[in-house]
């Protein structure tokens, strides 16, 4: 009789193999119902919706990365910013029958990336599709203030005014302590703790001037982005504060024509009553000579 050990080691091999020819046999089943472009091993074994597929790539980015490396391979000292110049140059010579098997390959890959996206999306639940909805308004939204911050760089918008501690960083961040940048920078926290308050002081009034370049510089430029007419990038304060005399001279000239108009008024009801006063004295002493006859 074969000892215990060994029977639960056929047990177990047995097992395996069971379990091996069960898992082929559910991939034969997957790849026989959907079509070459969803096998995917891990998508049939497991219930789970994997990430969204990638947009496919255009003709001429399939080109570059098709001329890449034989570019590399034949001139190892370029760097990659000339390599990718040159295959542009490359791509602009070619002609449209050149082009055109690049071109078509990507038409066939967004074809197909269409009919992935409507895969990958009826596998979402209610709860990932809104949670894909927020993760796309935040992108939009982070796309949004970076361009919005390079245009304020492009219109020469003045920089922030520096605090103590960024100034002290940046005069003795070469020769701080560590090897990389959070470790100087730690490094330097602990040295401006350990500051004394004169030494501290040295620095300060270093941000105060800083501040008041700011302030002038902002001044400046608001006042440039209102001749251009650019008012939704100045600050909310500085259009209150633009806006105020305004107003006070309108209500000034509002307050002056309506004493004007009261004025007019009463020297009007003033000529028209003495009249009345006199025509009725003239009357009554008419009625009075006429009783003396």
């Amino acid at each position: 009789m074969a000892p215990f050990s060994l029977v639960t080691a056929s047990v177990s091999w047995l097992a395996k193999s069971f379990s091996v020819l069960s898992s082929t046999n559910t991939l034969a089943r997957c790849a026989s119902v959907l079509p070459s472009a969803y096998v995917n091993p891990v998508r049939c074994l497991t219930s789970q919706a994997s990430g969204p597929p990638k947009r496919p790539l255009n003709g001429y980015l399939r080109y570059v990365l098709q001329q890449q490396p034989v570019i590399t391979r034949h001139n190892p000292e370029i760097k990659s910013v000339d390599i990718i110049r040159k295959i542009a140059q490359q791509w602009r010579t070619m002609s449209p029958e050149q082009k055109r098997p690049f071109e078509e390959a990507s038409v066939l890959a967004r074809e197909q990336f269409k009919v992935d996206l409507q895969h990958y999306q009826a596998q979402l639940t209610p709860a990932q599709v809104q949670q894909q909805a927020q993760e796309k308004r935040q992108r939009m939204a982070k796309r949004k203030a970076i361009r919005k911050k390079r245009e304020l760089n492009n219109l020469g918008k003045p920089k922030r005014p520096r605090s103590p501690f960024n100034i002290f960083m940046s005069e003795h961040f070469e020769e701080a302590r560590g090897t990389t940048t959070q470790a100087k920078m730690k490094s330097l926290l602990e040295d401006w703790r350990n500051l004394f308050s004169h030494q501290k002081q040295v620095y300060m009034q270093l941000a105060e001037d800083d501040k008041i370049r700011y302030k002038n510089e902002m001044k400046s430029w608001e006042d440039h982005m209102m001749e251009i007419g650019r008012e939704g990038l100045i600050r909310e304060q500085t259009l209150s504060t633009k806006k105020k005399p305004a107003t006070k001279t309108s209500a000034a000239k509002t307050g002056t024509n309506a004493k004007a108009k009261a004025v007019k008024k009463a020297t009007a009801t003033g000529k028209s009553k003495p009249t009345r006063k006199t025509a009725k004295s003239s009357s009554v002493k008419t009625v009075r000579t006429t009783k003396k006859t």
